[in-house]
């Protein structure tokens, strides 16, 4: 069966973005990059991969689902498909038209087609952002990646917006990188 991943990076203080959405506040130093391309090439988004010349299969994920917040950056800058090489689910509000193949706008339950996509045949699912998704989603999260970075934000879009719900999980590894970001792999208890 295939796994829910919430690949994502963070700050010291538990924010995944700034507060307007924005993630300037993690640069993808040298080292990270070569950690991402080595280990989860897909994450990188399509035109990122073009621009270094990475034509590396996709080694953990085929799936990606993402909030409308996670999605909207990329369609100001007119990127309407951000991980081609992914089929990629976007939640929404509200109805609209799916500008590529490859993406698919979703109005219901992210429970629900999570639960689907983990019966069906492929690689593992990516949970790519945000903290109100991620927040709905966390009964059906498998495994939290974490790429902690050294910077402390005080305020933004929080890893997890929710109620509070202690949610116990197990250190699976731990990866310090030369430019100080730790990469942190946990699992849900007993996975």
């Amino acid at each position: 069966m295939r796994k829910l991943i919430y690949f994502v990076a963070a700050t010291i203080d538990g924010f995944i973005a700034a507060p307007d959405g924005g993630i300037d506040v993690f640069p993808l130093e040298p080292d990270l990059l070569d950690f991402v391309v080595a280990e989860y090439p897909e994450t990188l988004p399509t035109h990122v991969r073009t621009r270094i010349g990475l034509d590396a299969p996709n080694r953990v994920f085929d799936t990606l689902v993402m909030g409308k917040g996670t999605y909207d950056p990329a369609l100001a800058l007119g990127i309407t498909s951000p991980y081609a090489h992914l089929k990629q689910y976007v939640f929404s509000r509200t109805a609209e038209a799916a500008p590529e193949p490859e993406v698919e706008i979703v109005t219901g339950d992210p429970v629900e087609l999570v639960r689907r996509l983990k019966l069906q045949d492929g690689l593992d699912i990516w949970l790519c952002g945000g903290g109100d998704l991620a927040a709905q989603l966390l009964p059906e999260v498998d495994e939290l990646v974490v790429k902690l970075n050294p910077v402390l934000a005080g305020a933004g879009i929080p890893l997890l917006r929710s109620d509070f719900n202690p949610t116990p999980l197990t250190l699976r590894d731990t990866r310090p990188l030369p430019g100080g970001v730790v990469v942190l792999r946990y699992s849900r208890e007993g996975n």
